[in-house]
């Protein structure tokens, strides 16, 4: 079962930058200390989603610079390929 967990923090200064602390919330999605995260921060919204970042190796072959070749194509053309899913 599935249930977002609400908690308030404050932010505060750590050495030059600011932060805040939240390791039950970070535990909660199985992270610890060295473990590499992704961040999506939305200022429309007001929104910071982290996300326990999965590492890939690519198959022999595919270079990285194709890859991200292919993200710059899908990001540009994701409605696009969104209404080809729906058809």
């Amino acid at each position: 079962m599935n249930r977002m967990v609400e908690m308030e923090r404050k932010v505060t200064k750590f050495g030059n930058s600011l932060g805040i602390t939240m390791t039950d919330a970070l535990r909660q999605i199985g992270l610890d200390q060295g473990d590499i995260v992704s961040i999506d921060v939305s200022p429309d919204t007001g929104e910071i989603v982290i996300r326990k970042s999965t590492k890939v190796s690519l198959p022999e072959g595919i270079s990285a610079d194709f890859m991200d070749t292919l993200t710059d194509v899908i990001e540009e053309y994701d409605q696009t390929l969104r209404g080809l899913k729906d058809r």
